[in-house]
């Protein structure tokens, strides 16, 4: 059981492997019409809340998240605050960059609304080097 989304510019890369027990969401998600990118992967979820691996480690590693985005990215807490509540080893492991503060406190907010456990871990931001600095 699979589900790959490619990322773009404004949708985040999706990768739901049950098999390698990878399931993780990133990058940016700001596009107008978030339900339509992200239907496929609540009917995921729902399907595997049927029969989930004994451990669900779920990554948000997210850099951004609008108004739209921030409603689905509700659902998919429900559902994964649901499977916990069916009994099943369930962890989110909400990834922010070190300077980023607004995601930290998003993932805090929503760790105080649902039961499911949260680890939060800060990851180091590497800059690229400006391209205009003259060495």
């Amino acid at each position: 059981m699979r589900l790959f989304l490619k990322g773009t510019e404004e949708a985040p890369e999706v990768i739901f492997d049950k098999d390698k027990s990878e399931f993780r969401i990133s990058g940016k998600s700001y596009m107008e019409d978030a339900t339509t990118h992200y239907a496929h992967v609540l009917g995921w979820l729902e399907e595997y809340r049927k029969d989930p691996n004994p451990k669900t480690v779920f990554k948000f590693e997210l850099e951004y998240v609008n108004t739209a985005s921030s409603k689905i990215v509700h659902d998919i807490l429900d559902a994964l605050d649901n499977l916990y509540l069916d009994d099943n080893d369930v962890l989110i492991e909400w990834k922010y960059y070190e300077e980023d503060e607004d995601m930290l406190e998003l993932g805090q907010e929503y760790d105080e609304i649902y039961e499911v456990p949260f680890k939060f871990e800060q990851i180091r931001y590497d800059r690229p080097k400006n391209m205009f600095e003259v060495e």
